[in-house]
C-alpha cells in the first residue's frame, strides 16, 4: 500500500446532502406522540425548569447574603 495516497476530503455538497438525507431518515422513524405521552413530557420538562431556577435563585441568594446584602 502506498502511502503517499491521500484519503479524498467530502466536498462541502457532499456533506450536505448527507445532512439531508440523514434528517429525511430521521423524520421518517418519528411519530407524533399520543396526548397523554405528550402531557407527561410537558410536566417533566416544567418540574426540570422550576428546579433548575430554584437551584439559581438559591445561590444567587446565598451570595447575595454573604456579600452583606439588606
Amino acid at each position: 500500500m502506498d502511502e503517499n495516497i491521500q484519503q479524498e476530503k467530502p466536498t462541502p455538497w457532499f456533506k450536505i446532502k448527507r445532512f439531508v438525507i440523514e434528517c429525511v431518515r430521521v423524520l421518517k422513524i418519528t411519530k407524533k406522540p399520543e396526548k397523554a405521552e405528550f402531557k407527561t413530557i410537558a410536566k417533566a420538562a416544567g418540574v426540570g425548569i422550576l428546579v433548575i431556577g430554584l437551584i439559581g435563585f438559591i445561590i444567587q441568594m446565598t451570595v447575595y447574603f454573604l456579600k452583606g446584602g439588606f
